[in-house]
């Protein structure tokens, strides 16, 4: 009997225990499934705030319009408007040859002649002086092809100017004298007095003074762009090359003009006194000798004085 009680609360101990167990794994089963969505929810989110964030972040595309200033910004950089200029000194062994050479050179780049001294002295010690129009997309290799194929280059100096303002300014000023001029034409037409007529007229005349100045500085400007300007001297194997530094202004500068003048002078004075001395040897004796003979005569020709206290007739 006993060990039939023990059994019983051995089995119902059991089937507590077993309830317990059920019910506790249910009730920490369920947390469990909860958090999973719960987690999940949390971590999209987590996911929109950082993707929001971001997208405030993200930089704001730059308009359309930065994209169309490009273009433009280039071709304001291709259409400058420069002037080039050039300066060299070659000294050559034959300076006709030289220049001749220098031409053809010029000529094969499409440029031409626009100036020419030469000089007269001996083969040794002439010089040439020619000045240049070159395309400016040949400007750079007419230059090394003269400095290299002439002779030796002793002085090469370079300049540019930008006159991209000026020519934009000049072709604006251009364009509003000429819808200026057209406003006065057609108001001569509809003038009806006399004085009407010649006040117009008169503003007219004006305006087309200003519009052909205008159309010259045009005109000048393109030939300036247009056309590189080259000043080349030719010198001789012993030719003197004038120094192009600048004098020394003020005192200084007086003074060396000063000495330049004075040592110029004597030169010249030197030089005219070497002509004149040979004559000299030849003449001076020849009048020497006339002088004294024409002085001899005189005296002959002078009547003898009276005596001292002879009476007188």
């Amino acid at each position: 009997m006993r060990r039939h009680q023990i059994g019983v609360a051995l089995a119902a101990a059991c089937a507590a225990l077993l309830i317990s167990g059920c019910s506790g794994g249910t009730a920490g089963s369920a947390p469990d499934s909860a958090a999973v969505p719960e987690t999940a929810s949390r971590a999209e989110s987590a996911t929109a705030d950082r993707a929001g964030a971001a997208e405030r972040v993200r930089p704001t595309p730059q308009p359309k319009k930065d994209e169309d200033l490009a273009p433009n910004v280039q071709v304001a950089q291709q259409d400058r408007k420069v002037i080039y200029t050039a300066s060299m000194t070659v000294r050559a062994k034959d300076v006709p040859a030289a220049a001749q050479q220098a031409k053809q050179i010029v000529s094969t780049a499409g440029g031409y002649l626009a100036r020419e001294e030469t000089s007269s002295a001996e083969r040794t010690r002439a010089s040439a002086l020619l000045e240049f129009k070159i395309p400016p997309a040949r400007y750079s290799e007419v230059l090394g092809s003269l400095g290299k194929d002439l002779g030796r280059q002793l002085r090469l100096e370079q300049g540019t100017q930008d006159v991209t303002l000026q020519v934009a300014d000049v072709d604006s000023r251009l364009k509003s004298a000429q819808q200026a001029l057209d406003s006065l034409r057609t108001l001569l037409k509809r003038a009806d007095t006399i004085g009407q007529v010649l006040d117009v007229e008169r503003e007219i005349a004006g305006r087309e003074a200003d519009l052909e100045s205008l159309q010259a500085q045009q005109k000048e400007l393109a030939a300036q762009v247009g056309m590189a300007t080259l000043t080349l001297r030719l010198v001789g194997p012993t030719a003197v090359v004038p120094d192009s530094s600048e004098e020394p202004a003020g005192f200084l500068g007086g003074l060396k003009s000063g000495w330049d003048s004075l040592v110029a002078f004597l030169k010249i004075l030197l030089t005219a006194l070497g002509t004149v001395l040979p004559w000299l040897v030849v003449v001076a004796p020849v009048t020497v000798l006339a002088i004294v003979l024409l002085r001899r005569r005189r005296r002959r020709r002078q009547p003898a004085a009276p005596a001292a206290g002879a009476p007188s007739s």
